[in-house]
Protein backbone atom coordinates (compact mmCIF):
# COMPACT_ATOMS: atom_id res chain seq x y z
CA UNK A 1 0.00 0.00 0.00
CA UNK A 2 2.97 2.40 0.34
CA UNK A 3 2.90 3.37 -3.34
CA UNK A 4 -0.86 3.77 -3.23
CA UNK A 5 -0.61 5.88 -0.07
CA UNK A 6 1.80 8.16 -1.90
CA UNK A 7 -0.63 8.32 -4.81
CA UNK A 8 -3.49 9.25 -2.47
CA UNK A 9 -1.40 11.91 -0.74
CA UNK A 10 -0.93 13.83 -3.98
CA UNK A 11 -4.33 13.12 -5.51
CA UNK A 12 -6.54 16.21 -6.06
CA UNK A 13 -9.80 15.66 -4.19
CA UNK A 14 -13.23 16.95 -3.28
CA UNK A 15 -14.85 16.28 0.08
CA UNK A 16 -18.61 16.33 0.56
CA UNK A 17 -19.22 15.21 4.15
CA UNK A 18 -17.09 17.00 6.69
CA UNK A 19 -18.31 19.01 9.65
CA UNK A 20 -17.16 22.48 10.60
CA UNK A 21 -16.71 22.00 14.34
CA UNK A 22 -15.86 18.34 13.80
CA UNK A 23 -12.85 19.38 11.73
CA UNK A 24 -11.22 21.21 14.63
CA UNK A 25 -7.83 19.52 14.92
CA UNK A 26 -6.10 19.12 18.30
CA UNK A 27 -3.92 22.07 17.27
CA UNK A 28 -6.97 24.29 16.67
CA UNK A 29 -8.90 23.04 19.72
CA UNK A 30 -5.86 23.60 21.94
CA UNK A 31 -5.63 27.20 20.72
CA UNK A 32 -9.35 27.79 21.31
CA UNK A 33 -9.21 26.09 24.72
CA UNK A 34 -6.29 28.32 25.75
CA UNK A 35 -8.45 31.33 24.85
CA UNK A 36 -11.23 29.98 27.06
CA UNK A 37 -9.57 28.11 29.97
CA UNK A 38 -12.86 27.84 31.86
CA UNK A 39 -14.22 25.43 29.23
CA UNK A 40 -12.84 22.23 30.76
CA UNK A 41 -11.54 21.13 27.36
CA UNK A 42 -7.86 20.04 27.53
CA UNK A 43 -5.38 22.60 26.20
CA UNK A 44 -2.70 20.01 25.41
CA UNK A 45 -2.97 18.40 21.95
CA UNK A 46 -1.83 15.02 23.33
CA UNK A 47 -4.48 15.07 26.07
CA UNK A 48 -7.03 15.95 23.39
CA UNK A 49 -6.33 12.70 21.54
CA UNK A 50 -7.52 10.80 24.62
CA UNK A 51 -10.42 13.24 25.07
CA UNK A 52 -11.56 12.36 21.53
CA UNK A 53 -12.09 8.67 22.38
CA UNK A 54 -15.78 7.85 22.35
CA UNK A 55 -17.75 5.07 23.99
CA UNK A 56 -20.82 5.50 21.76
CA UNK A 57 -22.64 8.04 19.59
CA UNK A 58 -24.18 9.83 22.61
CA UNK A 59 -20.72 10.31 24.11
CA UNK A 60 -19.46 11.62 20.78
CA UNK A 61 -22.25 14.24 20.73
CA UNK A 62 -21.36 15.26 24.29
CA UNK A 63 -17.69 15.81 23.40
CA UNK A 64 -18.62 17.50 20.12
CA UNK A 65 -20.79 20.03 21.94
CA UNK A 66 -17.98 20.79 24.38
CA UNK A 67 -15.91 21.90 21.39
CA UNK A 68 -18.86 23.95 20.07
CA UNK A 69 -18.76 25.77 23.41
CA UNK A 70 -15.25 27.00 22.54
CA UNK A 71 -16.69 29.16 19.75
CA UNK A 72 -17.67 32.20 21.74
CA UNK A 73 -17.23 35.06 19.29
CA UNK A 74 -16.86 35.71 15.59
CA UNK A 75 -13.05 35.68 15.77
CA UNK A 76 -13.14 32.11 17.15
CA UNK A 77 -15.38 31.12 14.25
CA UNK A 78 -13.13 32.78 11.69
CA UNK A 79 -10.01 31.13 13.14
CA UNK A 80 -11.60 27.68 13.08
CA UNK A 81 -12.89 28.05 9.52
CA UNK A 82 -9.63 29.29 8.02
CA UNK A 83 -7.53 26.67 9.82
CA UNK A 84 -9.87 23.91 8.57
CA UNK A 85 -9.20 25.16 5.04
CA UNK A 86 -5.46 25.01 5.73
CA UNK A 87 -5.77 21.37 6.86
CA UNK A 88 -7.80 20.53 3.74
CA UNK A 89 -5.22 22.18 1.48
CA UNK A 90 -2.47 20.02 2.99
CA UNK A 91 -4.40 16.98 1.74
CA UNK A 92 -4.78 18.32 -1.80
CA UNK A 93 -8.49 18.95 -1.27
CA UNK A 94 -9.47 21.46 -3.94
CA UNK A 95 -13.17 21.69 -3.11
CA UNK A 96 -15.13 20.94 0.07
CA UNK A 97 -18.74 21.23 1.11
CA UNK A 98 -18.43 21.96 4.81
CA UNK A 99 -21.39 21.18 7.05
CA UNK A 100 -21.99 24.16 9.30
CA UNK A 101 -24.50 24.33 12.18
CA UNK A 102 -25.29 28.03 12.71
CA UNK A 103 -27.84 27.29 15.45
CA UNK A 104 -25.13 25.87 17.72
CA UNK A 105 -23.37 29.25 17.70
CA UNK A 106 -26.33 31.64 17.53
CA UNK A 107 -27.97 29.92 20.50
CA UNK A 108 -24.73 30.50 22.43
CA UNK A 109 -24.88 34.24 21.80
CA UNK A 110 -23.00 34.86 18.55
CA UNK A 111 -25.26 37.01 16.35
CA UNK A 112 -26.14 35.31 13.07
CA UNK A 113 -24.78 38.25 11.07
CA UNK A 114 -21.40 38.04 12.80
CA UNK A 115 -21.26 34.26 12.42
CA UNK A 116 -21.98 34.45 8.69
CA UNK A 117 -19.50 37.27 8.17
CA UNK A 118 -16.80 35.22 9.92
CA UNK A 119 -17.23 32.06 7.83
CA UNK A 120 -17.52 34.05 4.60
CA UNK A 121 -14.39 36.07 5.37
CA UNK A 122 -12.50 32.82 5.99
CA UNK A 123 -13.95 31.23 2.83
CA UNK A 124 -12.87 34.10 0.58
CA UNK A 125 -9.40 34.21 2.15
CA UNK A 126 -8.96 30.44 1.86
CA UNK A 127 -9.79 30.44 -1.84
CA UNK A 128 -7.38 33.30 -2.50
CA UNK A 129 -4.53 32.23 -0.23
CA UNK A 130 -4.82 28.42 -0.02
CA UNK A 131 -6.49 27.52 -3.34
CA UNK A 132 -9.31 25.70 -1.55
CA UNK A 133 -12.90 26.34 -2.62
CA UNK A 134 -15.33 26.05 0.32
CA UNK A 135 -19.09 25.85 0.12
CA UNK A 136 -21.55 25.55 3.00
CA UNK A 137 -24.20 23.04 3.97
CA UNK A 138 -26.27 24.55 6.78
CA UNK A 139 -27.65 21.72 8.86
CA UNK A 140 -30.32 21.35 11.49
CA UNK A 141 -29.01 19.77 14.71
CA UNK A 142 -31.78 17.19 14.98
CA UNK A 143 -31.44 16.70 18.72
CA UNK A 144 -32.41 20.36 19.26
CA UNK A 145 -35.81 19.82 17.67
CA UNK A 146 -38.11 22.08 15.69
CA UNK A 147 -36.98 25.41 17.22
CA UNK A 148 -33.50 24.67 15.84
CA UNK A 149 -35.04 23.74 12.50
CA UNK A 150 -36.92 27.04 12.36
CA UNK A 151 -33.86 29.13 13.22
CA UNK A 152 -31.60 27.26 10.81
CA UNK A 153 -34.14 27.62 8.02
CA UNK A 154 -34.60 31.33 8.75
CA UNK A 155 -30.87 31.97 8.57
CA UNK A 156 -30.48 29.87 5.43
CA UNK A 157 -33.41 31.30 3.51
CA UNK A 158 -33.34 34.94 4.66
CA UNK A 159 -29.63 35.54 5.32
CA UNK A 160 -27.94 32.82 3.29
CA UNK A 161 -24.38 33.86 2.39
CA UNK A 162 -22.76 33.54 -1.03
CA UNK A 163 -21.11 30.23 -0.15
CA UNK A 164 -24.31 28.46 0.91
CA UNK A 165 -25.43 25.72 -1.49
CA UNK A 166 -27.24 23.04 0.50
CA UNK A 167 -29.36 22.19 3.52
CA UNK A 168 -28.89 19.23 5.82
CA UNK A 169 -29.94 17.45 9.00
CA UNK A 170 -27.38 16.06 11.45
CA UNK A 171 -27.11 14.84 15.01
CA UNK A 172 -28.57 11.61 16.39
CA UNK A 173 -30.96 9.65 14.19
CA UNK A 174 -32.53 7.54 16.93
CA UNK A 175 -35.60 9.31 18.30
CA UNK A 176 -35.38 12.07 15.66
CA UNK A 177 -37.80 11.14 12.83
CA UNK A 178 -36.92 12.69 9.47
CA UNK A 179 -40.50 13.51 8.28
CA UNK A 180 -41.03 16.20 10.96
CA UNK A 181 -38.47 18.36 9.16
CA UNK A 182 -40.28 18.31 5.80
CA UNK A 183 -41.66 21.90 6.00
CA UNK A 184 -38.18 23.26 6.68
CA UNK A 185 -36.56 21.37 3.82
CA UNK A 186 -39.40 22.49 1.55
CA UNK A 187 -38.58 26.12 2.38
CA UNK A 188 -34.87 25.61 1.81
CA UNK A 189 -35.42 23.81 -1.50
CA UNK A 190 -37.77 26.61 -2.60
CA UNK A 191 -34.90 29.12 -2.46
CA UNK A 192 -32.61 26.84 -4.47
CA UNK A 193 -30.73 24.90 -1.82
CA UNK A 194 -29.89 21.22 -2.32
CA UNK A 195 -31.15 18.61 0.17
CA UNK A 196 -28.42 16.52 1.87
CA UNK A 197 -29.69 15.04 5.17
CA UNK A 198 -27.93 12.42 7.26
CA UNK A 199 -29.85 9.14 7.33
CA UNK A 200 -29.41 5.41 7.81
CA UNK A 201 -26.22 5.39 9.87
CA UNK A 202 -27.38 4.44 13.37
CA UNK A 203 -30.92 3.59 12.24
CA UNK A 204 -32.22 1.34 9.48
CA UNK A 205 -33.03 1.81 5.81
CA UNK A 206 -36.45 3.22 6.64
CA UNK A 207 -34.69 6.44 7.70
CA UNK A 208 -33.10 6.67 4.25
CA UNK A 209 -36.51 6.20 2.64
CA UNK A 210 -37.87 8.99 4.85
CA UNK A 211 -35.02 11.28 3.78
CA UNK A 212 -35.76 10.54 0.13
CA UNK A 213 -39.54 10.87 0.28
CA UNK A 214 -40.09 13.54 2.94
CA UNK A 215 -36.92 15.62 2.60
CA UNK A 216 -36.34 15.10 -1.15
CA UNK A 217 -32.71 14.16 -0.50
CA UNK A 218 -30.32 14.53 -3.45
CA UNK A 219 -27.48 12.90 -1.50
CA UNK A 220 -27.53 10.89 1.70
CA UNK A 221 -25.13 11.46 4.56
CA UNK A 222 -23.86 7.97 5.54
CA UNK A 223 -26.75 5.72 4.44
CA UNK A 224 -24.79 2.58 5.31
CA UNK A 225 -27.86 0.65 6.48
CA UNK A 226 -29.20 0.81 2.91
CA UNK A 227 -27.52 -2.56 2.35
CA UNK A 228 -30.29 -4.16 4.42
CA UNK A 229 -32.94 -3.25 1.83
CA UNK A 230 -32.39 -4.56 -1.73
CA UNK A 231 -35.19 -2.37 -3.07
CA UNK A 232 -33.54 0.72 -1.57
CA UNK A 233 -30.19 -0.22 -3.11
CA UNK A 234 -31.88 -0.54 -6.49
CA UNK A 235 -33.53 2.85 -6.04
CA UNK A 236 -30.27 4.57 -5.05
CA UNK A 237 -28.41 2.99 -7.97
CA UNK A 238 -31.11 3.67 -10.54
CA UNK A 239 -31.56 7.32 -9.56
CA UNK A 240 -27.81 7.89 -9.01
CA UNK A 241 -28.37 9.21 -5.49
CA UNK A 242 -24.90 9.33 -3.94
CA UNK A 243 -24.01 8.13 -0.46
CA UNK A 244 -21.47 10.08 1.55
CA UNK A 245 -19.62 7.19 3.19
CA UNK A 246 -17.29 7.80 6.16
CA UNK A 247 -15.74 4.43 7.18
CA UNK A 248 -13.71 5.39 10.27
CA UNK A 249 -16.55 7.54 11.60
CA UNK A 250 -18.98 4.61 11.33
CA UNK A 251 -16.66 2.49 13.48
CA UNK A 252 -15.91 5.28 15.97
CA UNK A 253 -19.60 5.90 16.62
CA UNK A 254 -20.26 2.13 16.81
CA UNK A 255 -22.59 2.23 13.81
CA UNK A 256 -20.38 -0.48 12.28
CA UNK A 257 -18.56 -3.08 14.36
CA UNK A 258 -15.22 -2.71 12.60
CA UNK A 259 -13.79 -1.79 9.21
CA UNK A 260 -13.94 -5.38 7.98
CA UNK A 261 -17.69 -5.33 8.59
CA UNK A 262 -18.18 -2.05 6.74
CA UNK A 263 -20.71 -2.38 3.90
CA UNK A 264 -18.87 -0.16 1.39
CA UNK A 265 -18.09 -3.10 -0.92
CA UNK A 266 -21.72 -4.23 -0.95
CA UNK A 267 -22.83 -0.70 -1.78
CA UNK A 268 -20.40 -0.42 -4.69
CA UNK A 269 -21.27 -3.89 -5.99
CA UNK A 270 -24.95 -2.87 -5.96
CA UNK A 271 -24.11 -0.01 -8.31
CA UNK A 272 -24.59 2.78 -5.76
CA UNK A 273 -22.56 5.96 -6.33
CA UNK A 274 -20.28 6.04 -3.29
CA UNK A 275 -18.12 8.95 -2.19
CA UNK A 276 -15.50 8.70 0.56
CA UNK A 277 -15.37 11.33 3.29
CA UNK A 278 -13.91 12.01 6.75
CA UNK A 279 -16.93 13.39 8.70
CA UNK A 280 -15.27 14.68 11.92
CA UNK A 281 -11.67 13.77 11.12
CA UNK A 282 -9.56 14.88 14.12
CA UNK A 283 -12.19 13.62 16.54
CA UNK A 284 -11.99 10.20 14.89
CA UNK A 285 -8.21 10.19 14.49
CA UNK A 286 -8.39 10.24 10.71
CA UNK A 287 -8.25 12.48 7.65
CA UNK A 288 -9.46 12.23 4.07
CA UNK A 289 -6.24 10.63 2.83
CA UNK A 290 -6.61 7.90 5.45
CA UNK A 291 -10.22 7.29 4.44
CA UNK A 292 -9.16 6.89 0.80
CA UNK A 293 -6.51 4.37 1.86
CA UNK A 294 -9.10 2.43 3.86
CA UNK A 295 -11.53 2.44 0.94
CA UNK A 296 -8.76 1.33 -1.44
CA UNK A 297 -8.05 -1.66 0.79
CA UNK A 298 -11.68 -2.61 1.37
CA UNK A 299 -12.49 -2.29 -2.34
CA UNK A 300 -9.18 -3.74 -3.62
CA UNK A 301 -8.49 -0.65 -5.73
CA UNK A 302 -5.42 0.28 -7.72
CA UNK A 303 -4.43 3.85 -8.58
CA UNK A 304 -6.99 4.07 -11.39
CA UNK A 305 -9.72 2.83 -9.06
CA UNK A 306 -8.78 5.38 -6.42
CA UNK A 307 -8.87 8.15 -9.03
CA UNK A 308 -12.34 6.94 -10.07
CA UNK A 309 -13.43 7.22 -6.43
CA UNK A 310 -12.14 10.80 -6.39
CA UNK A 311 -14.10 11.53 -9.57
CA UNK A 312 -17.23 10.17 -7.83
CA UNK A 313 -16.97 12.98 -5.29
CA UNK A 314 -16.59 15.57 -8.04
CA UNK A 315 -19.58 14.12 -9.90
CA UNK A 316 -21.73 14.05 -6.73
CA UNK A 317 -20.75 17.56 -5.67
CA UNK A 318 -22.70 20.76 -6.26
CA UNK A 319 -19.73 22.42 -7.89
CA UNK A 320 -20.64 24.21 -11.13
CA UNK A 321 -20.11 22.25 -14.35
CA UNK A 322 -16.99 24.20 -15.28
CA UNK A 323 -15.47 23.56 -11.89
CA UNK A 324 -16.33 19.86 -12.12
CA UNK A 325 -14.68 19.63 -15.53
CA UNK A 326 -11.50 21.36 -14.32
CA UNK A 327 -11.15 19.22 -11.21
CA UNK A 328 -11.91 16.04 -13.17
CA UNK A 329 -9.22 16.96 -15.70
CA UNK A 330 -6.76 17.62 -12.87
CA UNK A 331 -7.45 14.15 -11.42
CA UNK A 332 -7.01 12.55 -14.86
CA UNK A 333 -3.74 14.42 -15.48
CA UNK A 334 -2.42 13.37 -12.08
CA UNK A 335 -3.26 9.72 -12.78
CA UNK A 336 -1.59 9.89 -16.21
CA UNK A 337 1.56 11.44 -14.78
CA UNK A 338 1.62 8.85 -11.99
CA UNK A 339 1.37 6.06 -14.54
CA UNK A 340 4.33 7.45 -16.48
CA UNK A 341 6.55 7.61 -13.41
CA UNK A 342 5.49 4.27 -11.91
Amino acid sequence: MSDLNAFITGLPKAELHVHHVGSASPRIVAELASRHPDSGVPQDPEALREYFTFTDFAHFIEIYLSVVDLLRDAEDVRLLTYEIARDLARQQVRYAELTVTPFSSTTRGIPAEAFLEAIEDARVAAEKELDVVLRWTFDIPGEAGLPAAEETTRIATEMGPDGLISFGLGGPEIGVPRPQFKPYFDRAIAVGLHSVPHAGETTGPETVWDALTSLRAERIGHGTSSVRDPRLLEHLAEHRIPLEVCPTSNVATRAVEDLEAHPIRELVEAGVLVTVNSDDPPMFGTDLNTEYAIAARLLSLDAAGIAALARNAVRASFLDEGGKARLGEEIDAYLTEWGRSH
